[in-house]
C-alpha cells in the first residue's frame, strides 16, 4: 500500500492504524498532531482510523525551545 507522509511517498507492507503509523514514525507521539487528507484527526481517534491506499498524511511535531 502506498501513502504520502509529509509529502513523501511511503510503501507500507500491510494495513495499519494511524496510531501504529505515528508510533513507527515519531519518537514522541504525545507531541504530534495528525492530518489525514486535509482533516485533523484527534489523538483519541488514532486507534479507530485506518490508513488507506493513497492517503495524504501530515505528521507535525511540536518542538520547544528558547
Amino acid at each position: 500500500m502506498q501513502i504520502n507522509i509529509n509529502g513523501t511517498a511511503k510503501d507500507l507492507p500491510a494495513a495499519v492504524t494511524l496510531a501504529q503509523l505515528v508510533a513507527q514514525c515519531c519518537k514522541q507521539p504525545k507531541h504530534v498532531i495528525t492530518e489525514v487528507n486535509g482533516a485533523i484527526v484527534p489523538a483519541g481517534d488514532w486507534d479507530k482510523t485506518s490508513v488507506k491506499e493513497g492517503d495524504a498524511i501530515e505528521l507535525v511535531s511540536f518542538v520547544g525551545g528558547g
